[in-house]
């Protein structure tokens, strides 16, 4: 048995490691992440997150582990920003509200699937021009689900959230642990 991370992304890998567990092999799936017509954000993470899982290639003993990260405001899904203009336009709109951050897991072992979610809620303070500037040229917003990441910079510019901030981060650790125990993986078994 292989678990098979199916995410190119640097934090899961470090939020696995808080579990002691190593992948076996990462392999990030290539789907289409266009939402569909009329989408909720927490409908449109859940089915990413298993599309994801399915696009894996795996043995069937491998345990495949995938998750997507979603930012919504309001029924608005806030994605990876394509510039410094969008993710301005992000963190402006997001500014002095609340807003949910969602990780949605998807884990499949063989021909079945277990999944869960974390919806956490977060206010990021409204921002100054030089806050917003200065953010902007750290680069920090690249690749990111709404624009920015709560364990960098972004950081000081949330004074409040409830929820589960590794799920903020983008895997909900607590939520991972069971649905790994649940397809068979040891997970507190110490190496």
């Amino acid at each position: 048995m292989r678990l098979i991370l199916g995410s190119a992304s640097p934090r899961r890998r470090e939020l696995l490691a808080t579990l002691w567990i190593v992948p076996d092999l990462i392999s990030p799936p290539d789907i289409n992440e266009d939402p569909h017509k009329a989408e909720l954000p927490r409908a449109y993470c859940n089915r990413l997150a298993a599309e994801k899982a399915w696009a894996v290639e795996a043995d069937p003993d491998d345990i495949v582990l995938c998750a997507d990260t979603t930012v919504a405001l309001g029924r608005r899904i806030l994605g990876k920003p394509a510039d410094a203009g969008e993710a301005a336009a992000f963190l402006t709109a997001m500014g002095g509200r609340r807003h949910q951050v969602i990780t949605a897991i998807a884990v499949r072992r063989g021909d079945k699937v277990w999944q869960k979610d974390s919806v956490s809620a977060v206010r990021m303070k409204r921002l100054s021009d030089a806050e917003l500037n200065a953010y902007l040229a750290s680069g920090e917003w690249h690749g990111k689900a709404g624009a920015y990441g709560i364990q960098g910079l972004a950081g000081a510019l949330i004074p409040w959230i409830s929820g589960s901030y590794t799920g903020i981060m983008g895997l909900p650790v607590a939520e991972t642990a069971a649905l790994l125990m649940t397809a068979g993986y040891p997970v507190w078994k110490m190496t």
